[in-house]
């Protein structure tokens, strides 16, 4: 009976979620990524959010599962995309000519469904061109699930996307199975330190070691670091002690609305 109830809701959550999409009760928010050397936000990672006009907040933990299961994630995912472009765009235009060669770089989590199947190295890069946005506005993050599967058209939409100026970044590096031949193979822009390790960088000396050896290391590839889950000032000085580039967490902002993020990166 437990199995029963778990299959007829999973059911009834897709039914529900094909409407979402169509009704566009999707949203994003966006965390903010401060640049540790002096406080700037310089980048942000947009988040998925379903509110439910019934059931309320949906986190993506259970609706993302059934998005792939149901072959939504690749017209969710372009969904995403434009919205985030259009954010970009946004930022350009509110901040002024002075600032357009310096954009506020939008953050992705792209599936890896999203890689099997579909154009999007084409398609996306042909949109923002269109538009007049800076490829480098959009960074595309991963994880290392993706990079295990080693199909050769991953690895073919991965260095289009590359190559027109868009960045990759390597999302909760230090977790899984952390291949370095990854790091060389990708060509992977960003590292982002996973939350676990910043949090037990005040009591573990083996988390701050840790992280002190990611950081070396991604410097001497030339890949920047993104640290994870800031949430205190301590956190903020062993991270800039250590030499990491930038960071994300509570310390700075909780993900907001499209409006609020325009609002903290112009005032």
């Amino acid at each position: 009976p437990e199995m029963q109830r778990s299959v007829t809701e999973r059911m009834s959550l897709g039914n529900e979620l094909r409407r979402a999409v169509e009704r566009q009760e999707l949203e994003l928010h966006y965390q903010p990524i401060v640049d540790l050397a002096n406080g700037h936000i310089t980048k942000a990672e947009t988040l998925l959010r379903w509110n439910h006009p019934e059931r309320g907040y949906i986190g993506p933990d259970k609706f993302i599962p059934v998005a792939e299961d149901l072959g939504l994630m690749s017209k969710i995912g372009d969904w995403v995309f434009y919205q985030a472009a259009a954010m970009a765009k946004n930022l350009m235009e509110k901040r002024g000519p002075d600032l357009r060669d310096n954009p506020v770089q939008i953050t992705i989590n792209k599936s890896p469904r999203q890689f099997f199947t579909g154009n999007t190295h084409e398609t996306w890069v042909g949109y923002l061109h269109q538009q007049g946005i800076p490829c480098e506005s959009i960074c595309i993050e991963i994880t290392e699930s993706l990079l295990m599967n080693d199909r050769p058209e991953v690895l073919q939409k991965l260095l289009k996307f590359h190559e027109a100026g868009i960045q990759l970044s390597l999302d909760d590096f230090g977790i899984g199975y952390s291949a370095m031949g990854y790091l060389k193979h990708f060509d992977i822009d960003y590292l982002k330190i996973d939350s676990s390790f910043v949090r037990g960088m005040e009591r573990e000396p083996s988390d701050h070691a840790i992280v002190e050896a990611i950081i070396v290391m991604a410097h001497k590839l030339n890949i920047k670091v993104v640290a994870e889950g800031i949430e205190t000032e301590q956190q903020r000085a062993l991270l800039i002690e250590a030499g990491c580039d930038y960071g994300q967490g509570y310390l700075f902002s909780r993900p907001v609305p499209g409006n609020q993020f325009i609002d903290l990166v112009i005032r």
